[in-house]
């Protein structure tokens, strides 16, 4: 059975959730006391698990402003606090097919809510009397004589009523009759069929933390007793599943009489465990797991003082040194224990709801990445997941169809604030700013992840640059020369010093980043840091003083002087008395100067009647008039040969 959607009423926060979806992993995301927990615990209490029981009570659970008007709020039955709804399998509506005869259950989705003071779940779903009523005649090989004298009936219940009143039974209508009486009415088979596979809920609100070592003999005993449940023994419990986990349980351990032997499962036991929770835990791939059995220190606090301990020890590779399991992170311990917890509960006969209230808190935001995978990959095949957070690292932004927005909504009325009580919704486009922002937090990371950058990524300093380079190549192409392979993705950095932390920001996505920069004087040690640096990879940063041969250079000093007035005078509509020529550009500066340089210094001459010069205008009049580059002479060539010299650098680093 598939949980499909839910209905909260009635219950803390929620007066009415109105109707929500489900889907095999839904998060919840809401701010503190939106109502996140009580909807969970909602759910917890429609049909709870052995291990984590939860029941509806009226005084606590009740919405407490409305509590004295329960009796006239719901005068007839007890008030509803969840109701749900469930997608039965075709296997599913086999056996009740099998029970109750094909096609008596009409629709594969059933409802299943549950009330105050209520002993079980109750059961909606869409029979067909007339078919239930025809296939227990023909079950039963009744003929038309002793149909007739049944009479019409309309459900099984007014069957069972008629059946009652006959005072003379053929011998089939009494077989009839005793399989009615031992089984119910056909509403009450289905109901009590499909409670039968109706999945447990597991409600966490608090995780366990293993125990870094455990008292053998104790710890046996406490097996044996069935007292390790027991609040005050929750670590000693989850070092034994820890050890199940690792495929050696406590008998296994002690019942070896030869050190060898002993030694060697010991040893596969901690390579399994290692193997299984670095798989998780993507944050020290240097950290190994080392379980050791050794007789007990008088020194050792009880009760690790006598008898057999086992000890669980991290190993760190980089550091060489190994640490007691206690003495790890938070976050260490937390998503240890919470494997080893939840790698059990995917052994369950039967599927459970797994209802998880704020998982992950003391993990770093990977880390929080890599519990979203260990949901995906090891419980959900299990198990349906419905989890709740305010951390934008564990809302699945490449899945918002499965995030659920969580608000305490209020009603203004003049100057009152009434309340509306807790909603839930598949909309994600909340009103309220609160209680969104980790899904934007979300958003906004795997927006700067991807969308700016490809798989190639070549950073240039801004936009303008892009321009010249996609002018370049073009012009290049359009003679049959090669220009820039199509497989970098350009990006502009905005300056040398932006383009490391640029790096750092993507460096998650396993990219090929490449830089082109401008070089000017103060940029030479910022440029030889970084090239010595571990940021890029070796010959991937070049400026274009690099492709020049000079102390200094911009993107605009591959064009040939000559080529760069003639951009100029296009992009400005500079003509007659303005017009720039080659020599005009050098006039006002050193004939070395970089011909930003020279423009800058030649616009400030220029009457106020001409705009400002800057580096984005003349790209921009480039790209929209390309046939600047397919002259023929000499500096246009020269133009073209040096682009096709930087090009032929960044594509041979694609090989």
């Amino acid at each position: 059975m598939l949980l499909v959607g839910a209905h909260v009423t009635n219950f803390r926060s929620v007066d009415d959730s109105e109707e929500f979806d489900l889907a095999p992993v839904t998060c919840l995301v809401g701010k503190n006391e939106a109502g996140k927990s009580a909807v969970l615990l909602a759910l917890a209490a429609l049909n709870p698990h052995a291990s984590t029981p939860a029941r509806l009570d009226k005084e606590r659970d009740y919405p407490r402003r409305l509590l004295t008007q329960y009796a006239e709020r719901h005068t007839d039955e007890d008030a509803v606090a969840i109701s749900t709804t469930w997608q039965l399998s075709a296997g599913e509506l086999a056996r009740v097919a099998a029970q109750v005869g094909k096609g008596v259950v009409t629709d594969e989705k059933v409802r299943i809510f549950r009330r105050y003071g209520s002993k079980q779940p109750e059961v909606e779903a869409d029979i067909d009397y007339s078919t239930a009523i025809k296939w227990l005649y023909g079950s039963f090989q009744l003929d038309e004589a002793e149909v007739s004298v049944i009479g019409p009936v309309g459900t099984t219940s007014q069957l069972i009523e008629k059946l009652n009143a006959l005072t003379s039974l053929s011998e089939r209508q009494q077989l009839l009759k005793a399989h009615l009486a031992k089984h119910g009415s056909v509403k009450t088979q289905v109901d009590n069929l499909i409670r039968s596979m109706l999945p447990k809920f597991m409600y966490f609100s608090s995780y366990d933390r293993m125990d870094g070592a455990i008292q053998l003999e104790q710890t046996r005993k406490l097996i044996a007793n069935e007292t390790i449940d027991q609040e005050q023994h929750k670590g000693k419990k989850l070092f034994a599943e820890f050890l199940s986990y690792a495929g050696v349980s406590i008998e296994d351990i002690t019942n070896e009489t030869t050190y060898e032997t002993f030694n060697a499962r010991l040893q596969a036991a901690s390579n399994n465990i290692t193997d299984q929770i670095l798989e998780y835990w993507t944050q020290n791939p240097d950290l190994s797991v080392n379980v050791r059995v050794e007789q007990a220190r008088s020194g050792d606090p009880e009760p690790l003082n006598a008898g057999t301990i086992a000890w669980a020890r991290i190993n760190n590779a980089l550091h060489r040194v190994d640490t007691p399991f206690s003495e790890r992170s938070a976050g260490f311990v937390w998503f240890f224990s919470f494997l080893v917890k939840f790698a059990q509960v995917k052994d369950e006969d039967t599927p459970v709801v797994l209802l998880l209230d704020e998982p992950g808190l003391t993990l770093h935001g990977k880390a929080q990445a890599d519990l979203l995978r260990f949901f995906d990959e090891k419980l959900a095949p299990h198990h349906q997941i419905v989890f709740s957070t305010h951390s934008p690292f564990m809302v699945p932004a490449d899945d918002l169809a499965s995030v659920r927005i969580v608000e305490d909504q209020i009603e203004m009325k003049g100057p009152r604030r009434l309340p509306l009580g807790t909603k839930v919704r598949s909309d994600v486009l909340s009103r309220d700013p609160d209680t969104i922002f980790p899904l934007q937090g979300a958003l906004g990371y795997e927006i700067s992840q991807s969308l700016f950058v490809g798989k190639h990524t070549l950073l240039v300093e801004g936009p303008g640059d892009i321009l010249y380079i996609q002018a370049l190549s073009d012009a290049l192409k359009r003679r049959g020369r090669v220009g820039l392979d199509q497989k970098w993705t350009m990006c502009p950095a905005g300056g040398i010093d932006k383009i490391r932390p640029f790096i750092s920001l993507f460096s998650g996505n396993e990219l090929q980043v490449a830089v082109l920069s401008d070089e000017a004087n103060g940029d030479k040690r910022k440029i030889d840091d970084m090239k010595r640096s571990a940021v890029l990879r070796a010959g991937h940063l070049y400026t274009m003083a690099d492709f020049l041969e000079r102390p200094e250079a911009d993107i605009e000093d591959m064009f040939e002087p000559e080529v760069f007035a003639s951009i100029l005078n296009g992009a400005y509509g500079l003509e007659d008395a303005n017009k720039i020529t080659k020599d005009r550009l050098a006039s006002t500066t050193p004939p070395t100067a970089r011909l930003v340089k020279q423009a800058d210094a030649l616009f400030a001459l220029m009457p106020a009647t001409v705009a400002e010069f800057d580096h984005y205008t003349p790209a921009s009049w480039l790209i929209r008039n390309p046939k600047l580059l397919d002259g023929k002479g000499q500096p246009v060539t020269a133009t073209l040969d040096r682009a096709q010299k930087v090009f032929d650098v960044y594509n041979n680093l694609l090989t």
